[in-house]
């Protein structure tokens, strides 16, 4: 018999734990290793555009990755399923049974043994204990729940047409987004970007005067990671779109159709969106015996292993990682998530050659939010500017673009990922600016 290939698993095929798999594939291929990526679903989007995706002005179709493509070009494997529980003795995982859309089950319950385990599972909004969030609201969390949106919004706006059309003048679209984060502020703005051209597409008498927005924010303003100045220059073209800022502004409990704050009043909405806060998936506490915080996140030590296991990493929305001289944990984004799956990597490579573990040093290049093809604000940071920056307009619009340029990159190689930003700027010009179905 051939010498056992060392098992690398990864679970979650986010931005960190598929770039993840692209370098361990590209540097180890199926000879001597096997490196598996397990995740529910069957392709990725990039979690920063799904705001786009649910206003639909972004047609994920074209956009997503497959798994399964993707790991034949990469050198590994994908397993569907989502992760169930972790035996650290045995060092196996056991996938839940993957089920269709009427319960029946695909492929059974499922263990898979692992020389390291990778846990970049990513995170989910944080309800905060909110009275009938979970039953009232919508999520913008993966493409399912983005398209579900989509799908919704649409309606609406159609409901919201006829009604004008047959004599209705009062009719309108009311959507609440609780959460003045960069979700909140994108998802609001796209949303007037979506109105402004509904007309041309079939909607005869339906534009943005007919949608009413509500962003509420717990704090004392939106857009907590970007300057005073620039989160108030934000507010302001919001506003001036039309959206309804409420700041400082508690939500004590959804219901159907409504909203309820802490003062006492009650907001009427068609459609609910929770983008306030980031946690760990529930199912994680079922996981073993690992360290988590009170929100559900992997506690890791500054080298990305978690605190009572070397063999497993955790990344990513799902790790809390509090490295020296800090005072919070590395915080939820897209550039941290990027971050640690290199040091990640570099550190499994270590591990693999008996060297000692190199602990991760985040690098913040400053936040950047896009309130569509208004406007763009946000700062950069550290060795992209020698300092702090703030940056607006057509600047800070080409910066937050190339975000998801590297991002193609990070995830495809250099070649394949520029031919597919060429392909992108194509489509943008021959394809249809809304995907309305």
């Amino acid at each position: 018999m051939g010498q056992r290939k060392t098992q690398i698993v990864v679970v979650g095929g986010g931005a960190g734990g598929l770039e993840l798999v692209r370098l361990l594939g590209s540097r180890y291929g199926r000879k001597d290793h096997d490196i598996i990526l397990i995740d529910r679903n069957l392709t990725h989007v990039w979690k920063p555009l799904l705001h786009e995706v649910a206003a639909g002005s972004l047609d994920a179709n074209l956009d997503e990755v497959g798994y399964g493509g993707h790991a034949v070009r990469w050198g590994y494997r994908f397993f569907n399923g989502s992760l169930e529980s972790v035996d650290r003795i045995a060092r196996t995982i056991t996938t839940a049974p993957l089920l269709d859309e009427r319960g029946e089950e695909i492929i059974a319950r499922h263990s898979i043994r692992y020389d390291y385990l990778v846990l970049a599972m990513g995170g989910i909004s944080n309800d905060f204990g909110v009275p009938g969030v979970r039953e009232h609201a919508m999520f913008l969390e993966d493409r399912p729940q983005a398209d579900r949106f989509r799908q919704k919004l649409l309606n609406a706006c159609l409901r919201t047409n006829h009604a004008h059309q047959t004599g209705d003048t009062q009719a309108a679209v009311r959507i609440c987004i609780v959460g003045g984060g960069a979700t909140g502020v994108e998802l609001a703005a796209e949303l007037y970007n979506a109105a402004k051209a509904l007309r041309h597409y079939g909607l005869e008498v339906f534009d943005e005067s007919k949608l009413e927005v509500s962003l509420i924010e717990a704090g004392p303003r939106i857009l907590p990671a970007l300057d005073e100045k620039l989160a108030e220059s934000a507010k302001l073209e919001l506003e001036k779109l039309g959206v309804n800022v409420l700041d400082n502004t508690q939500v004590v409990k959804l219901a159907k159709n409504e909203v309820h704050t802490g003062t006492g009043a009650v907001i009427a909405a068609n459609l609910i969106v929770w983008a306030a806060g980031v946690k760990g998936a529930e199912e994680i506490r079922t996981l073993g015996d690992l360290e988590l915080t009170r929100g559900n996140q992997i506690v890791v030590r500054p080298t990305l292993q978690t605190t009572c296991d070397d063999r497993i990493y955790a990344l990513g929305d799902c790790a809390s990682c509090m490295l020296p001289g800090r005072d919070r944990p590395i915080p939820p984004r897209a550039q941290s998530a990027h971050q640690m799956a290199s040091q990640v990597f570099h550190n499994l490579v270590r591990a693999q050659a008996g060297q000692p573990q190199q602990d991760f040093v985040y690098h913040d290049h400053g936040s950047l939010v896009s309130l569509s093809r208004f406007s763009t604000v946000g700062s950069l940071m550290g060795n992209l500017v020698g300092g702090r920056m703030r940056v607006e307009g057509w600047v800070a619009r080409m910066v937050y673009q190339s975000l998801y340029r590297m991002h193609l990159i990070a995830i495809h190689g250099w070649w394949r990922g520029l031919t597919l930003i060429i392909i992108g700027h194509v489509n943008h010009i021959i394809r249809p600016k809304f995907k309305l179905h």
